[in-house]
């Protein structure tokens, strides 16, 4: 797997002093004298992260980026929203919250690595995949109460709450001048589609599953982690990250450990969608992070085109 999934040079991120870093951990309840390790990690595409170990415990803290930098709108409120994913996710392999803050979460640290960019043989990513799925099923289990992000305020039917985000998605663009490669017209048409009215049930949907935000240790799945993208919605929205720029409908072993999936005709329709969306997303937000790769540019905006002409 040579290539990297995502844009580097993110503006995003906001460092701590030595002084501020200690302010934060005495909120949390932790002396940072008893602190035995602290360092920034470098994973990450929006948020600053740091690992903090005492004697006995192991912690991440991440700190979200300046109110005042420029952003996408569904971008905030973030940490309230990655809070809420793992509280709802208690029980599957996901952080627990020690401290949340509007601009700060404390959460403990999981054992493993990320996914990406390890090397893994065939049968051994055959066997994380399946159990992949079995975690992401349970996800999809957890049900809410509406749809859409938490922190931008719920909705009573899946079309509204879709159609909120896509076309917020696309204000943006065109506040920041993005030139996508689709007509915003043809987009927002397509949100007319009764496929939308297939989803009756909202459930907790992750929506950044790629390798990079997927733990793994001793040859099993030990975590899933950055859930500040979460929404409640349409599981089949699940399904693009788990496969970017590619199509799940060809990961067996992840389908062999979900469970039975249906791609009909409607299914097959919001799927591509949430390519759409995911990609918009992608190409968006280049401009307030200042981070453009042009190798990324060019497969993003291929997918977005490929997914749009099913649309």
């Amino acid at each position: 797997m040579a290539q990297s999934y995502w844009y580097g040079g993110f503006v995003t991120k906001r460092v701590l002093s030595s002084d501020e870093l200690d302010s934060v951990l005495k909120t949390c309840g932790i002396d940072p004298a008893e602190v035995r390790v602290r360092e920034e990690l470098a994973e990450g595409t929006y948020n600053t992260a740091y690992r903090i170990r005492t004697a006995d415990a192991g912690y991440i803290l991440k700190v979200a980026p300046d109110p005042a930098s420029p952003s996408l709108t569904y971008e905030r409120g973030l940490m309230a929203t990655e809070a809420v994913f793992y509280q709802e996710a208690a029980g599957l392999p996901v952080p627990s919250v020690v401290h949340a803050a509007p601009d700060f979460l404390l959460m403990t640290e999981l054992p493993g690595k990320p996914w990406y960019p390890q090397k893994l043989d065939d049968d051994l990513t055959a066997k994380l995949r399946g159990e992949l799925g079995t975690i992401v099923a349970g996800l999809h289990r957890i049900s809410g109460t509406g749809f859409g992000y938490p922190q931008m305020g719920l909705h009573d039917s899946w079309r509204s709450a879709f159609r909120a985000m896509v076309t917020s998605v696309l204000a943006d663009a065109a506040r920041y001048s993005v030139d996508l490669p689709v007509p915003a017209t043809k987009i927002s048409a397509a949100l007319d589609s009764p496929a939308f009215d297939d989803v009756a049930t909202p459930v907790l949907v992750h929506f950044d599953l790629w390798p990079g935000n997927i733990l793994i240790d001793d040859s099993r799945v030990t975590g899933l982690i950055d859930g500040e993208r979460a929404f409640w919605g349409d599981p089949l929205a699940e399904m693009v990250s788990l496969a970017l720029f590619g199509d799940i409908r060809k990961d067996d072993a992840f389908l062999a450990g979900y469970g039975p999936v249906r791609f009909t005709e409607s299914a097959s329709f919001r799927l591509a969608f949430y390519k759409v969306y995911l990609y918009l997303i992608m190409l968006t937000e280049i401009v307030p992070r200042n981070s453009y790769d042009a190798a990324m540019h060019k497969l993003v905006t291929k997918n977005l085109l490929a997914a749009a002409a099913q649309l």
